[in-house]
Order: structure tokens, then sequence, then C-alpha cells
């Protein structure tokens, strides 16, 4: 396993393609997921020689606290449903490593669990436009330790993703032909994933969506909750501003505007993002969109995420003005196949990336990156 890509190909055989297909998929024709990459490969570096980059490190502090990396693990839905405890996986992994991975309300893992086991203390949620379900998720997350809240903002309502419908993917799921074949042709997933979490700990549910469980992974006549995110407005956020004492971002900034809208807000910091091409399809990229973004906000923590798969991308996003970046999907693919060491292990090939990159730029500080000359393809 040489790169991120190798575990791509690795889960692509492992996973139904159901579950496959879910991970690697975005909305409607894919046109902001191939955006994503494409922006990353457009820029072009201007490296400096002849520079002693023997003091080089990639170490990056982020609301006061230090790093070891630059990028972390963004948060994935469903994970647990990839990798065998893929939650806690990711988050031990990560901590292990020096970062940290942001645990998703759309887990199958209790964040409760997450957050003691994983010891993750950071959470996206996808909230419901009504003060008093938020009041109480806020108090659940406080009572488990959370003190870094996502308020994911462009998730209004469920987007179109054909490729679910089309390879079997339903949550709940039911219980079909396709949904039985797959399982049958790929046993090390139903007996070492699905079939070792319902013998461990039961039947999967909904667990992080509101302050209560949810439905279960796999039912005849449940339908998943939208919990009244299409309320969701700016309102919300100022109400969750003056009950969260802890730090408070918005996920899904992709115009300058709604970024001095969250800082009007009193939140911390915001997250560039398409939502991994899974939403709009159509969406400029975060990388695109974050120069604009990064001027708007000048002195707020800006984190940017989507597309990235080697050093260079983690660079360049630094180069354009990002504080932090945030990889997902070869993260949870490493989990999926190797678990905890196969996280660590893709953690540590994109790290030496970023190293290695660093020295052959002539830069030995993150910081010394801003302003490094890059040109378009």
């Amino acid at each position: 396993m040489l790169s991120l890509q190798d575990f791509e190909h690795r889960a692509k055989r492992r996973l139904p393609l159901s579950i496959f297909g879910y991970v690697s998929g975005g909305g409607e024709e894919d046109l902001s997921l191939r955006a994503n990459r494409a922006d990353f490969d457009a820029l072009r570096f201007q490296p400096r020689i002849l520079c002693d980059v023997s003091g080089r490190s990639q170490r990056l502090a982020l609301f006061g606290q230090d790093h070891a990396l630059p990028f972390a693990i963004a948060p994935m839905g469903f994970s647990a449903l990839a990798a065998y405890d893929g939650d806690v996986v990711l988050a031990q992994a990560a901590r292990e490593m020096g970062s940290f991975a942001i645990c998703s309300a759309a887990s199958l893992t209790p964040l409760e669990r997450v957050a003691a086991q994983g010891g993750g203390g950071w959470f996206q949620c996808y909230i419901p436009g009504e003060e008093t379900r938020i009041g109480a998720l806020l108090d659940r997350l406080l009572t488990a330790g959370f003190d870094k809240l996502v308020v994911t903002g462009d998730v209004p309502v469920a987007a179109n993703r054909e490729n679910n419908a089309k390879n079997g993917f339903d949550a709940p799921f039911r219980i079909t032909p396709q949904l039985i074949w797959q399982g049958i042709t790929h046993p090390r997933w139903t007996l070492g994933t699905m079939g070792r979490e319902i013998w461990t700990r039961g039947m999967p549910h909904f667990e992080n969506m509101e302050a209560v469980q949810g439905p279960p992974l796999f039912s005849r006549d449940l339908v998943r909750s939208t919990i009244a995110r299409d309320r969701l407005s700016w309102t919300h956020l100022d109400f969750i501003r003056a009950r969260w004492p802890g730090k408070l971002l918005v996920k899904g900034v992709l115009h300058p505007d709604d970024a001095r809208r969250a800082r009007d807000c009193g939140c911390d910091g915001v997250i560039v993002s398409n939502h991994g091409g899974r939403q709009l399809d159509g969406a400029i990229s975060g990388l695109r969109a974050l120069p604009a973004v990064r001027e708007a906000v000048p002195d707020m923590a800006v984190i940017v995420d989507g597309g990235i798969r080697r050093g260079t991308d983690v660079l360049k996003a630094l180069a354009l003005g990002a504080d932090f970046t945030l990889v997902g999907r070869p993260f949870l693919y490493a989990a999926a196949t190797d678990g905890v060491e196969g996280v660590r292990h893709a953690m540590k090939l994109l790290a030496e990336e970023v190293d290695r990159d660093m020295a052959l730029l002539g830069v030995n500080r993150i910081e010394d990156l801003r302003g490094l000359s890059m040109v378009k393809a």
C-alpha cells in the first residue's frame, strides 16, 4: 500500500457494491465530485531550489491545540457499515497519529462511545430547525465531552444520489435479492463487518441525529428522518452560539458572504466544502472557493476538504489560505480493509508525502507556504 489510492482499489474489491458505491459516489452526474480533483490537478507549483530545508516541520496549531499533522479525518456517515467499528477506529487512529477525526451525526455508533473509546472531541451535526430539539442534542454532546461542534449548513434536503438506488443502498436498509446477493458474494464484509457488529453489539441504529436513538439500520417500514433541516437558518446558529460554550464551526461554506455571516454569528471557524460532491451537483469545489473565503474572514479559522489525495494537495490548500485540511474517503477505505493499522498507515503515507514535498518546494514550515507561487496548468 504505497498511496491513498491503493486503499480505494482494495476496498472496492472487498466491499459490496452498495456500500462502496455509497462511500465513493456523489450526486447526480458527479460534476462536483470530479471538480474536487480537477481543481487540485489544475494547479502547478513553482518550487525554489538550494534552500536549507533540514529544519522542516508540518506541525500546525488549530484553536490553540498543536497537531502533529496538517490534516485530520473528515466526518463520514455510516463509517461502521464500511468498516467494523469504523467511527471508533477512525478516532483512535487519528489520535495516535497526533491529529483528530470528526464524528458524524450519521454515525451508527453512539457518540458517547466515540468520545470515550476514540478520544474524539469533534462532532458534526445535522440539526433540525427547532430550538427544543437542538438544545437537547447540545446537552447530550456536552455531557459526552465534546468541545468542538460543526454545524452542517448545506443539507436542507437530501441530495439526489442516483448511484445509491442503482446499487441497492437505502437507509434504513431493506432486505432485497440484490442486497442478499451482495452479502453472499462478499463474505468477508458480511461476516467480518456486518455480522461481527450485530454479534457484538446488536442491530445498529441511527444513533446521533438527535438527543435520542433513531431507527434501526434494517427496517421494512421506517423512513430515515430528515428532522426538519429545511427550516434551519442563521437564527438557529445564533441560538446555538448562545448555548454552546465550545468552539463552533459551520460546514458547507462556499460563498464569502456566508463566511462573513458565520463570523457575525460568533462562529470560531468555517469548513469550506461542497460535501465531497454529494449534495448540489454543479457546486464549485472547496479549493476554488477557498481564496475568496480566506479574504472575507482573514482572522477566522478556515478549514477545507474535498478531493485531497496527495501531500501536494494538502500543501496547495494550505498555500491558498487554509488553516487546516480534512481528508475523508481514503481513510475510511483504509479502515474498511485494515482497521486501525490501515488508517495509521494511510495517515503515515500522507504525512510522508507532505514532508517530502515541503523539502522539494524549498520550505521548512507550513507558514512558509502562504504566498507560494503556483500557476494553472
